[in-house]
Parts: C-alpha cells; sequence; structure tokens
C-alpha cells in the first residue's frame, strides 16, 4: 500500500479539484462528488459485475447439489410364446437407486464454485474502481477545458480593452489605421480559440454525462480548483501498492479455481459406486423378493488424461496471466506517474518564473503603450506570452489530476475516490 504521506498527497489532489465533496453546491453546479456518485450507480458495467456475482454463486450452489436418485421401473416375460405367452410368468420390478461420488469429488466441485464466486467478487471491486478514475478523469477533463474559455475570454477583454485607445492614437496620427486590423485579428484568433475549446468541452461534458448514465449533459458547469501542492509518493511504492490492484488480486481466487478444476479432473477417473434396492413380483407363483444392485465403472479406456492435460496448462497459464497483468499495469502506472512528476515541474517553472514575469511584462507594456512607448504589436505579443503561460499552466494542472486518477484507480486503494463515493 502507498505511505502515509502519499496517501496524503494523493488524497490533497483529488480534494483540491472538488472542494465541496457531496452534494451540489449550487443549482445545475456538478461537483466531483456528486459525479462519482451517479457514475457508479447507473453504470451498467457495475450492474453487470454484479450479475457476475449472482452468475457465480448460481453456479456455486449448484455445485454443492447432491445427484438426484433415479426410479425405474421392469417389466419382464411377457407377451411372448409357450409359457410366456401373455403376462403369466411376467416380473415386474421397482427399483430405486443413487450414485454416491467418492474421494471428494463434490468437495472439489464445491471449492470450484466458491473460488469463481471470489473472483467475480473481486472483479466487481476492481470494476468500480476503473469507473471512479475515468469519472474523476472525465471531471477534470471538464474542468480544465472550463478554466482554459476563462483565461481566453480574458484575453480577449484585454484586447478589447485596448481598442478605444487605439482610436485615440490612430486619431491623433499616432499609430497607422492598420493597427486597427491587427488588433481585430488578434480577437479573432482568439475568438477561434475559444470556438475549438467550447467544442472540446462540449464532448467531454457528453463524455462525463454518459458515465453518469445520461445521454446529455443535464449541469450547467461543474465545480472545482485546480490547484495543486505537496510532493508526489515515490515509484517504488506505486508499484508496491500495485500488487493490491483487485485485478491483480483476483488471480488468487482464478488460481484456486482452476487448481480445484485440476483436482476434478485427476478425481473423474476414480470410480464412483451406484447402489440399488428394488421390489420385484413374479406372477407366476405370485411371490415378492428383493433386489439389490451394485455397479461400478470400470476406468479402462478413459482416464481422463485429455482434460488433465488442459487443466495442467489452464493452471499454468494463470501465474503468466497474473505476471502480464503486473506488469501492463505498471507500464500504466509508470506513464501516469512521469506525466504527473513532469507536469509538477513544469508547474514549479511556470508559478516561479514564467508567470510573474510575462505577468510584469504585460502589465509594463500596455503602460508603456499609453504613452507611446510601445507598439501594439509588442502589447499584442505581451499578452500573448501571458496568456500561454497560463494556458500551459492550466494544461499542467488538468495533465496532474489525471494522473493522480490514474494511479488510484491502479494501485488498488481509491484513496480519497472512495471517501466521495457511496461509502
Amino acid at each position: 500500500m502507498l505511505s502515509t504521506s502519499a496517501a496524503r498527497f494523493a488524497c490533497a489532489l483529488v480534494l483540491l479539484v472538488s472542494p465541496g465533496l457531496i452534494g451540489v453546491a449550487h443549482a445545475q453546479t456538478l461537483t466531483l462528488g456528486t459525479a462519482l456518485h451517479r457514475a457508479l450507480k447507473a453504470s451498467p458495467r457495475l450492474t453487470a459485475a454484479e450479475r457476475d456475482i449472482g452468475i457465480a454463486s448460481g453456479q456455486r450452489l449448484q455445485a454443492g447439489a447432491l445427484i438426484n436418485p433415479e426410479l425405474s421401473y421392469e417389466y419382464d416375460n411377457a407377451f411372448g410364446s409357450g409359457v410366456y405367452r401373455g403376462t403369466r410368468s411376467a416380473e415386474s420390478t421397482l427399483q430405486i437407486s443413487q450414485l454416491f461420488e467418492l474421494f471428494g469429488k463434490r468437495d472439489a466441485r464445491i471449492a470450484a464454485g466458491a473460488a469463481g464466486v471470489e473472483t467475480a467478487t473481486i472483479q466487481r471491486k476492481a470494476v468500480r474502481l476503473e469507473i471512479l478514475s475515468e469519472t474523476a478523469i472525465a471531471f477534470v477533463s471538464v474542468l480544465g477545458l472550463q478554466r482554459r474559455i476563462q483565461i481566453l475570454d480574458e484575453q480577449m477583454t484585454s484586447i478589447d480593452r485596448i481598442t478605444p485607445l487605439l482610436q485615440r492614437r490612430v486619431e491623433a496620427g499616432a499609430s497607422s489605421p492598420a493597427e486597427t486590423g491587427r488588433a481585430e485579428a488578434a480577437s479573432a484568433l482568439v475568438k477561434a480559440d475559444r470556438e475549438r475549446t467550447k467544442a472540446a468541452l462540449a464532448s467531454a461534458r457528453r463524455e462525463l454525462a454518459v458515465l453518469m448514465g445520461d445521454t446529455a449533459p443535464n449541469f450547467a458547469s461543474v465545480s472545482g480548483r485546480l490547484e495543486v501542492t505537496g510532493r508526489p509518493p515515490s515509484f517504488k511504492s506505486v508499484v508496491a501498492a500495485i500488487d493490491a490492484n483487485p485485478q491483480l488480486v483476483r488471480w488468487t481466487a482464478v488460481y484456486a479455481q482452476r487448481n480445484a478444476e485440476l483436482l476434478l479432473a485427476r478425481l473423474k477417473p476414480y470410480p464412483d459406486v451406484r447402489v440399488g434396492v428394488g421390489w420385484r413380483h413374479y406372477n407366476a407363483s405370485n411371490d415378492d423378493a428383493v433386489r439389490l444392485t451394485l455397479s461400478v465403472p470400470i476406468p479402462v479406456f478413459d482416464q481422463n488424461q485429455g482434460n488433465i492435460l488442459s487443466a495442467q496448462e489452464s493452471l499454468a497459464k494463470t501465474r503468466a496471466e497474473r505476471e502480464a497483468n503486473r506488469n501492463t499495469l505498471i507500464v500504466l502506472a509508470g506513464r501516469a506517474y512521469d506525466t504527473l512528476q513532469g507536469s509538477l515541474r513544469e508547474l514549479a517553472i511556470l508559478r516561479d518564473s514564467a508567470i510573474p514575469k510575462a505577468r510584469q511584462a504585460a502589465e509594463a507594456i500596455a503602460e508603456g503603450y499609453g504613452q507611446g512607448r510601445y507598439s501594439l504589436l509588442e502589447v499584442l505579443d505581451a499578452q500573448a506570452s501571458f496568456v500561454q503561460s497560463r494556458l500551459r499552466e492550466q494544461e499542467a494542472q488538468q495533465n496532474v489530476h489525471v494522473a493522480v486518477a490514474t494511479i488510484e484507480g491502479l494501485v488498488g486503494n481509491p484513496l480519497s475516490l472512495a471517501r466521495e463515493s457511496t461509502r
């Protein structure tokens, strides 16, 4: 499992994304806690996983069922010729027989069924983690795109703020009329970027809505903060925690199930005993007698070797499948962890240097433009640099939260995601 400091870090990141964990802060405003709750409630994948548990439970119940007895009736020595003409010499037998399974076959079947229930139960936990992680990522995407549109709106406001001053300078002959077109072109480009972002936001909103069981968004916006603080856990602790992921834990149950199936295959050649007891009536003498039968199959030709070999290979395959699954999870966690580390370093540079300096330059040049010391091109360039640094910050913040949600879905411990759900 992750260390305490690592858990606190991951928990804090998601808490920052959603200040209000439970419920909706304002009408038509969606919080992360509400999104997670609705996704778990509406997910057909989670419903399917729960049905798998029911299916496995039924198979476990059936595995423990005793074999039904057999009732048979025989009518012999009738409708023949000579003394067997008609039914005078007929013999009628009513018998009940029961097959008794030996060598622990029923116990092995029950063990395989129980392991199947355990596998389905753990798989449901894995599906639940996936839903929480996917919903958190979709929520962060919507939140990030909302923030991106806000930054672009602020950029358009800054450009529009220059227009009256530019107009006065053109009228005074201090600036060329062509600069008016340049300002309009800059504003149009920002509007074009905003429209592209709006289209991306619409797709992200729809994706989030579908995860919550809706065909279209029924919320106006999502609420949260993208600020990031703290340090990530070590990747070594992340790898160690991956072994607790339900996707890997379930292989223990799968191994037990396949081991029980191998035992069943090995036990099948051992013969079971069928015992029968019946009542026989002789029409010729009007006498009755008890009939006892005992039958045991002789495993001469079929020793179930093919099924034994198949079960052995299936058991050996389980180990390889678990290792392949674990390697895949480590690769995915590594990608997310590298993104997390890189985005945090990027944020540090942006906050410590790029954004403050770009802001200072934009403010100084905008002030100097009013005094005639800078050209419009320099003003627009300074504003663009400042806006780009803020957009980079927003993108890096979003990448951090996406990486955290991805890692939380891989380490087998939902951390704050579980606390924000229905639990």
